[in-house]
């Protein structure tokens, strides 16, 4: 494995460990993987995304890292979700680390909003989250240890406007957190949140982060600088490590010093 991180943070309990990652094929979850995969973890990502999802795998079997497993899943499907967790601890034994990341930040207005998108919105940035954590926890509670990782968003925090279904769930996600963190503490399997602010994806800048955005952004961020994917991974990283084995229950936030 070529030594890509070198000035970062290598974590020896993450070498081996089985990661599952929603989301995996771009953006944040595309960063995700790849640090992981560096890590010398056995990844799998489920994404609907095949094409960029089958060039990551390829890019870093190519770097020499541990090859990553990509599923093909829509994580509305609940029964689909549910078939697919088992499909990956069939391939790769007990899931070590969950990181729910899947979401879509759509823009909507409150008028455009109707029960059905509303009932959508849900069930793909909420919905997923606890019924991927309900199919892993047997394995994890097998297993004795587990860290699952949500990621929430700072729009609830901030507030963003412009997307209220979204940030509804996004501020439902720290809930679940904390209750599922006490549920689960006595099984040694962690929960904590990560929220990302304004993250300099690819998708980002293509429909949203305008020149004029960027300068709201950094109007309002203490470090005058692009957040990237890879900020927020390494701070999952530490997360997913046994390095934070005392850390549960908590909601980190990555965003430059917005909030």
């Amino acid at each position: 494995m070529q030594d890509l991180n070198s000035k970062f943070a290598t974590y020896p309990s993450l070498q081996g460990r089985t990661v599952l990652v929603t989301g995996g094929a771009t953006g944040i979850g595309e960063s995700l993987v790849t640090q992981f995969a560096r890590q010398g973890s056995r990844v799998a990502f489920i994404d609907i995304q095949g094409e960029p999802a089958n060039e990551l795998v390829a890019l870093l079997t190519a770097e020499g890292c541990p090859a990553p497993i990509y599923l093909h899943c829509d994580i509305t499907d609940i029964t689909a979700l549910k078939h697919t967790v088992n499909e990956v601890i069939a391939k790769l034994g007990a899931i070590d680390i969950l990181v729910n990341n899947a979401a879509n930040d759509q823009r909507h207005t409150i008028e455009e909003v109707t029960p059905e998108y509303w009932d959508h919105s849900m069930a793909i940035n909420l919905r997923p989250q606890f019924f991927t954590i309900q199919a892993v926890l047997p394995s994890m509670r097998q297993a004795g240890r587990g860290s699952i990782i949500n990621m929430s968003s700072i729009s609830w925090m901030v507030p963003s406007t412009g997307l209220p279904a979204y940030t509804t769930a996004k501020a439902a996600i720290v809930g679940l957190t904390r209750t599922l963190a006490h549920e689960l503490a006595p099984h040694n399997i962690r929960v904590n949140a990560v929220l990302p602010g304004a993250i300099a994806t690819e998708r980002q800048k293509q429909l949203w982060y305008t020149p004029e955005y960027k300068a709201v952004i950094m109007a309002s961020q203490a470090l005058k600088r692009d957040i990237l994917p890879e900020d927020v991974a390494r701070l999952v990283l530490f997360l997913a490590a046994d390095d934070s084995s005392a850390i549960t229950n908590q909601s980190y936030i990555v965003d430059g010093g917005w909030v």
